[in-house]
């Protein structure tokens, strides 16, 4: 397979560590930095690239405020430091991009909101309308509710489940190292940089190592961990160096782009498919719709089913439960996750997408099953 390029990607998902957005002399947001990759986002965006943000550094920015400078803190501790630093670091973000002249969104995320099927569709469904109205999602963990997910490597386990609930082609983690080396490079003066990665081999997730000291709570064990998560879902990860040596250390993206030195882990070749054979094979359906014959036709060409071919509604379901899509001679057509509750769906069927909210009194989704979300099966 090609060796993938950042200046190539449809969607990418960055995720960045608390080490490269605070200072800790200053216990304060990097502004040059900050700026230099919003500048790096606004020049991918204008070349067609979409990007999504994951930040750690809440905790770290709110440490100097509260006083809790010793290393290690208590649960309660982090999660006020949370509450303290979120509002800094959406404000540093904020003031980044809107210096590129683009808009930034706060979402705070726990692993369980991409884990859970209902909180998962709300989340995606929110993300890609920011990104349909050109704004910048900017991610962090919700440490402020969040128990045992305050743990090592949660955001870049996040990152790469966010990308894989975007469909993002592309997951780049911004660290203090340019790639996977075959050993620690800081200890062992052979070990030798590897540049891509076709498959997680064994040998190649026992080449992680333990985490850094300092605020970054990371380690190069849990990207190889968000690479797997990463790559199955058929989505290609850069780990690259968050600060690059000479002119672009403040524009890490656009060395990239430029072909900076990286290691890059190719998708899993059935990881476009793989949500689907979970789809169509994993779940047990808790209802179902019957669809008319213009329905069977538009799912048999890959569309998704829009509420005005549902002729009937069966048993009972919420959004996000999977359901099975049958012909109007009953021939099971397809399997998907619904995105309406069965109530609302029997309410809505028949009618065209744009009568919904009348119909339903709120807007949602246009389409009953989204394609993402359908796999056809055998009858």
């Amino acid at each position: 397979m090609t060796k993938p390029s950042l200046a190539d990607a449809r969607l990418a998902v960055v995720k960045i560590g608390s080490a490269l957005v605070v200072d800790p002399a200053r216990g304060a947001p990097r502004e040059a930095w900050l700026a230099g990759v919003a500048a790096d986002i606004a020049a991918l965006r204008a070349r067609g690239t979409e990007a999504i943000v994951v930040s750690s550094g809440a905790i770290a920015l709110a440490r100097r405020t509260l006083g809790l400078t010793r290393a290690r803190l208590r649960l309660e501790e982090k999660q006020a430091a949370a509450a303290v630093g979120q509002i800094q670091l959406a404000q540093a973000w904020a003031g980044a991009l809107s210096a590129c002249g683009l808009a930034a969104a706060q979402l705070l995320l726990t692993l369980e909101d991409t884990e859970d099927r209902r909180r998962y569709l709300n989340a995606r469904a929110t993300l890609r309308t920011l990104l349909g109205l050109g704004v910048v999602p900017v991610i962090n963990e919700n440490d402020t509710v969040a128990t045992a997910e305050i743990r090592f490597g949660d955001n870049d386990r996040l990152a790469a489940r966010v990308a894989e609930m975007t469909g993002a082609d592309q997951l780049i983690l911004l660290s203090d190292i340019d790639g996977l080396y075959t050993a620690d490079p800081r200890r062992d003066p052979d070990a030798a940089h590897i540049p891509v990665v076709a498959a997680l081999t064994p040998e190649i997730e026992a080449m992680g190592g333990e985490p850094p000291p300092g605020y970054s709570s990371g380690g190069m064990r849990t990207k190889l961990v968000a690479a797997r998560i990463a790559t199955q879902a058929g989505c290609a990860m850069a780990i690259a160096r968050g600060q690059p040596e000479g002119a672009l250390a403040d524009r890490p993206l656009t060395a990239l782009v430029e072909g900076g030195r990286c290691t890059w882990f190719l998708p899993a070749p059935e990881g476009p498919s793989a949500r689907k054979r979970w789809i169509a094979g994993a779940l047990a359906p808790l209802g179902g719709f019957t669809v008319d014959a213009g329905a069977a036709r538009a799912l048999a060409a890959g569309r998704s089913l829009l509420p005005a071919g549902v002729r009937s509604v069966e048993g009972a379901f919420e959004r996000g439960d999977p359901v099975l899509v049958r012909g109007p001679d009953g021939t099971a057509l397809a399997r998907g996750l619904s995105a309406y509750a069965s109530a609302d769906a029997a309410r809505i069927a028949g009618h065209k997408s744009d009568e919904i909210e009348a119909i339903l009194g709120w807007r949602g989704r246009d389409e009953m099953i989204h394609r993402d979300d359908l796999v056809l099966v055998a009858g």
